[in-house]
């Protein structure tokens, strides 16, 4: 019997190592100064004592928030299409709009990448999507895991989860507990389906209506190929939110946060809700995108199903007091976000009413 190597067994060693030296330029244009060099690379450093005067002034006991979260099956329609480079933008959506929620400045972003055989041009345009939303964030990629497990994945299949750290001062944080009847719920508008509902989705597109990832959804009013709208990447709404927050006594100007993922608007904004409240939202305030009717149509989606599995084109939600309304939607606007006000806090059960 030869003598077997890990290489043999399906691990190339070296090649991990070069594709690791490969994408550390892309980590490193996503550093600021709080990243501290590390030449051993075991654990990443950040300093939280960077612009000392400043940081201490803005976060008096400050609060570390954390968050982790993968992109789900839409990794499957990136593997079915060949495009790899917007699913990285939504593995850190996915992480940095739920410490948001708390109000807090996202600060650093580790990744976790699986695969059964390393792929370094398709796993380069998935860290590629990664640096890029960590720079839409403003937050650093200070590293992850590069893990080749032959055998346990598919050919040619990867998987992704990420994991965020943020900051909130202790005074800052928003709980929701100061949600009152009166309030104004302000929208920001979703870029599509985010990463939600995809195992319903693919069965809708890919089985029920038999297309192809190439293929043209003009015949539905859209013009975009199947992958290139089910590939949109999740909206990151880190600077219209922390613009919205900014320079305010916080807590008596937004008083709840929500992230609009899977459960959709009917799921997520009753987290938030304090005992006798109730959502009353109306759905002529927005409109959503026409990739949602497309989904319904398709598979004759009940609106009740379509509302607790998908955003419906709303991706984030701010409960904010009504006298301060007109200004939030002013920041939130100069900031790049799209926003409107969709409904009120009325009294009631902890639920979302849509009408």
């Amino acid at each position: 019997m030869s003598p077997v190597t890990y290489k043999d067994a399906g691990v190339d060693i070296e090649k991990g190592a070069r594709f690791t030296d490969q994408i550390y330029s892309l980590m490193q244009g996503t550093f600021g100064k709080r990243v501290m060099e590390n030449p051993g690379g075991f654990g990443a450093l950040f300093s939280l004592d960077y612009d000392e005067a400043l940081f201490r002034h803005n976060y008096h006991h400050p609060i570390l928030v954390a968050s982790t979260d993968g992109v789900g099956t839409k990794l499957k329609v990136a593997h079915m299409s060949g495009r790899h480079d917007t699913v990285g933008i939504d593995l850190v959506a996915m992480c940095v709009n739920d410490i948001l929620v708390q109000g807090a400045e996202p600060l650093f972003f580790l990744d976790y990448l699986a695969t059964g055989k390393l792929a370094p041009d398709v796993l380069r345009q998935v860290v590629a999507g990664i640096a890029a939303g960590c720079k839409q964030a403003g937050c650093a990629l200070l590293g992850g895991e590069t893990a080749e497990m032959p055998g346990f994945y598919q050919d040619g299949e990867y998987d992704l989860a990420g994991f965020a750290v943020g900051v909130v001062a202790k005074k800052r944080i928003i709980t929701g507990r100061k949600i009152r009847p009166g309030d104004q719920v302000v929208g920001l508008s979703s870029s599509g389906l985010h990463s939600n509902g995809f195992s319903l989705v693919r069965r809708l597109f890919f089985v029920e209506a038999g297309l192809q990832s190439g293929d043209s959804l003009a015949r539905f009013g859209i013009d975009r190929t199947v992958a290139e709208e089910l590939l949109t990447p999740t909206k990151i709404y880190v600077r219209p939110v922390r613009a919205a927050l900014c320079n305010y006594n916080v807590k008596q100007v937004v008083h709840g946060i929500a992230h609009i993922t899977g459960g959709g608007l009917a799921e997520n904004i009753p987290r938030i809700l304090p005992e006798g409240c109730t959502a009353a939202l109306d759905s002529s305030k927005w409109r959503p995108q026409r990739i949602f009717e497309v989904v319904r149509e398709l598979g004759e989606v009940p609106e009740e199903e379509m509302c607790r599995t998908f955003n419906m084109g709303i991706g984030m939600v701010l409960i904010v007091s009504p006298y301060y309304v007109r200004s939030v939607l002013r920041r939130l606007e100069r900031a790049g976000g799209t926003a409107a006000v969709i409904g009120e806090i009325v009294p009631g059960e902890r639920r979302v009413t849509i009408t």
